[in-house]
């Protein structure tokens, strides 16, 4: 697929028509951060931004979601009957999502798509109909390692485009048919741009100071991961809050309740989090991780240990730093993760 070329001038024109047949999403600056939100014209848009505050795992994997409802009454004739929640209206478009956020999307097609025949379907059917356009990053932030955990900062996988800010104009770069049919109407772009985002890609990836290697965490087994006596120094800050599942685009952990209120009831998915007492806790009263050393040696084993051999190499991290940048006691992911590798 031929590389495009969109002036910012025209971008009102592309939104625009966008906007015919999707519901349209982007970041945009709100006090200190920059947060997705639905978005009409171009003036709303952010380009200058390193990251949004938090990831757009939300629009597939609601931090709370009602899956079936149900009459609480067993004497109405079609009370206590699971009936399945209506999907949304139109389909979504995530504009201007970094690289590490759509490939931590690809991620999780791992994990909820993992039985062909038995998906997630509240997953899938939102995953399919969303159009992603990525925007490339210029200038990684200092807590960003994605070029180290199979990514980088114009990384493709997971999008239907990729866009690379080129100052007054920018390069679409078509990746499925979906993002084809949408830039069908733009001009191919000229060599000159195309090299020039080129030479944008190898910067980017020069400017990443932080790296994690892994190189002989994998050749360990699982044992020899787990009994490190790292784990006896790393877990002593963390308290255990569990901000950085909450940030991560690709935890997916999440408790099914039903719940119900006089005669309304409904079953919901909320997400969970590993860094909680209750996560493992039995109904016997066992925890088999319930001690603080447990829960953080489990995020960071689940990570970089399990789902890489259960997924055939995937790791469960994208390299975004928002887990840095976010901990009240500055635990750094990549400190812990080249302490694994030692």
């Amino acid at each position: 697929m031929p590389d495009k070329i969109l002036t910012k001038d025209g971008l009102d024109t592309f939104i625009q028509k966008l906007l015919t047949d999707y519901d349209l999403y982007a970041p945009v600056l709100k006090g200190a951060d920059h947060t997705w939100s639905k978005i009409q014209d171009s003036q709303d848009v952010a380009w200058e931004f390193a990251n949004t505050a938090k990831s757009p795992k939300k629009f597939f994997l609601p931090q709370s979601e009602r899956l079936l409802h149900f009459t609480n009454n067993p004497d109405d004739p079609n009370g206590m009957i699971m009936h399945e929640e209506p999907g949304p209206d139109r389909p979504k478009t995530l504009l201007n999502i970094r690289p590490c956020d759509a490939k931590a999307f690809d991620v999780l097609d791992l994990v909820f798509c993992q039985d062909e025949q038995a998906p997630d379907v509240y997953w899938k059917s939102k995953r399919d109909a969303a159009l992603l356009i990525g925007l490339a990053c210029k200038s990684p932030c200092p807590t960003c390692f994605c070029f180290s955990v199979n990514c980088g900062p114009h990384h493709q996988e997971g999008l239907d485009i990729l866009l690379v800010d080129l100052d007054s104009e920018l390069l679409v770069r078509p990746l499925t048919s979906k993002g084809e049919a949408v830039s069908a109407d733009l001009k191919k772009a000229p060599q000159e741009a195309v090299d020039k985002a080129d030479e944008q890609k190898t910067q980017a990836e020069q400017a990443m100071t932080s790296r994690v290697d892994m190189e002989r965490l994998q050749e360990r087994t699982v044992l020899e991961e787990y009994d490190q006596a790292i784990w006896d120094r790393v877990h002593e800050s963390c308290i255990n809050c569990g901000t950085c599942t909450f940030y991560c685009p690709t935890c997916h952990c999440f408790d099914i309740q039903d719940e119900t209120q006089d005669e309304f009831g409904h079953r919901v998915r909320n997400w969970d989090t590993c860094m909680s007492w209750l996560f493992t806790h039995h109904t016997s009263g066992h925890n088999p991780r319930g001690s603080k050393k447990d829960r953080v040696r489990q995020r960071f084993m689940h990570k970089f240990k399990y789902m890489p051999i259960k997924l055939g190499g995937a790791i469960g991290c994208v390299g975004c730093g928002r887990c840095t940048q976010k901990c009240p006691v500055n635990i750094d992911v990549c400190e812990v993760v080249n302490s694994m590798n030692e």
